[in-house]
């Protein structure tokens, strides 16, 4: 005896639309620059740290210096 068995093979389709409004494109275009912006002031804060610590001779000469400058 032979049973036949029927697949049922019927499609689904999913859908998604999404709206975006220009506010939030603004949104993440302004939080892109001012990330970027951070990052920059950040390097260059280190970069004048690392140049400051050399051309006093050392950390401990930076930090005596500092003290001297904020003493008078």
């Amino acid at each position: 005896m032979k049973t036949a068995s029927k697949i049922d093979q019927s499609k689904s389709k999913a859908t998604s639309t999404t709206t975006t409004t220009s506010s939030s494109e603004i949104s993440k275009t302004a939080l892109t620059v001012v990330g970027f912006t951070a990052a920059i002031i950040g390097v260059w804060a280190v970069a004048n740290m690392i140049s400051g610590t050399i051309n006093s001779g050392g950390v401990l000469n930076l930090v005596n210096s500092l003290f001297i400058a904020i003493n008078g």
